[in-house]
């Protein structure tokens, strides 16, 4: 008895969700694709928010930005919560092992005191900014529109949570619980951190997703990830003797060279729709931009000396030059 094998291609009968295939046309769709486009509330809402009944409870009126379709400002990073989750547990995992190294090797035990005093007392209020951050995204995954634009602001919050546990784990290795709270007394308390202080307190009332989206991201994040992780951590404490504390904010980095991505994919979309979002845009980065680099001088004066000023300086060329890229000119 012979059987003969054969191949037979079953045709499926639909390539993808009918308003996948109105968009991208009769093809498969992505996992991306599927778990993200056209999804966004629209109809049978049932009621207004009690706290504001002149705004619908999905709203693109309550933003100064105006866009046809809000699908495009997608995530060149095609996160979905499978692809994000993936993508943090391997960095999770990667933070882990360095924490785990500057334990056995007891890296937090070569820093010196001078240094190690240095670093907690930029660092450890930084958890408040970082939870500051948290809830800002929060309210732009809450009351922004299109889920594309919406669901990356929810892991940006959560991230930032992340960002806020590590710092504290940072705080115990190379201080101890004292080390925590004296970070949150300077945060309420010391003169120096009171300018940040103000303008993550006034942008938890920011009632336009899209400009708390700009002052959080873009103009605070933009300056104070590579002014911390960078000219602090990498090309300043690191060479001191302090490789344990790049070593424990590894994460932080590489994060803020990752989220850039997607927030300058956003920013030029954006830019590029209108003359009135380009202009309303340079307005937001303007005056967020000027107010952050104004609440970060103090920060940089603890952790830089006297090269405070002139690293500043860059900080807010290179920003600017980052910008110009996208077609906003300051």
């Amino acid at each position: 008895m012979q059987i003969d094998l054969r191949t037979v291609t079953i045709e499926p009968q639909r390539q993808a969700f009918d308003h996948l295939v109105r968009r991208f046309g009769n093809k498969p769709a992505s996992r991306y694709q599927e778990g993200s486009y056209d999804i966004q509330a629209t109809e049978n809402l049932h009621y207004r928010p009690t706290w504001d009944p002149a705004q619908e409870l999905y709203d693109t009126a309550i933003t100064k930005i105006a866009m046809k379709d809000w699908y495009d400002l997608k995530d060149p990073r095609q996160f979905f919560y499978n692809t994000y989750t993936l993508t943090r547990a391997r960095q999770q995992d990667a933070a882990e092992a360095n924490f785990k190294f500057i334990e056995t090797h007891g890296l937090a035990n070569v820093v010196s005191p001078a240094l190690r005093d240095k670093a907690l007392a930029v660092l450890l209020p930084l958890r408040h900014v970082a939870w500051g951050a948290n809830q800002n995204n929060t309210f732009v995954c809450g009351y922004g529109y299109g889920t594309t634009f919406t669901q990356p602001c929810m892991y940006q919050a959560m991230d930032n949570l992340g960002i806020a546990q590590y710092l504290s784990r940072i705080g115990l290795a190379f201080g101890g619980p004292e080390a925590l709270a004296a970070g949150k007394k300077a945060w309420m308390e010391d003169p120096a951190w009171q300018d940040l202080r103000r303008y993550v307190e006034d942008c938890l009332v920011v009632r336009d997703p899209f400009e708390l989206f700009v002052a959080q991201n873009v103009a605070l994040d933009g300056l104070l990830y590579p002014l911390v992780y960078g000219d602090m951590v990498d090309s300043g404490w690191a060479a001191e003797g302090g490789s344990g504390l790049a070593l424990a904010t590894q994460f932080m980095a590489d994060w803020f060279d990752e989220t850039r991505k997607w927030l300058d994919a956003v920013l030029k979309v954006t830019a590029a729709e209108s003359p009135e979002n380009n202009a309303v845009l340079a307005g937001w980065l303007r005056t967020w931009g000027e107010r952050a680099a104004a609440a970060l001088a103090p920060i940089a004066r603890i952790g830089l000396g006297d090269q405070a000023e002139a690293v500043m300086a860059e900080r807010q060329a290179d920003l600017a030059a980052r910008l110009a890229k996208l077609g906003i000119k300051l």
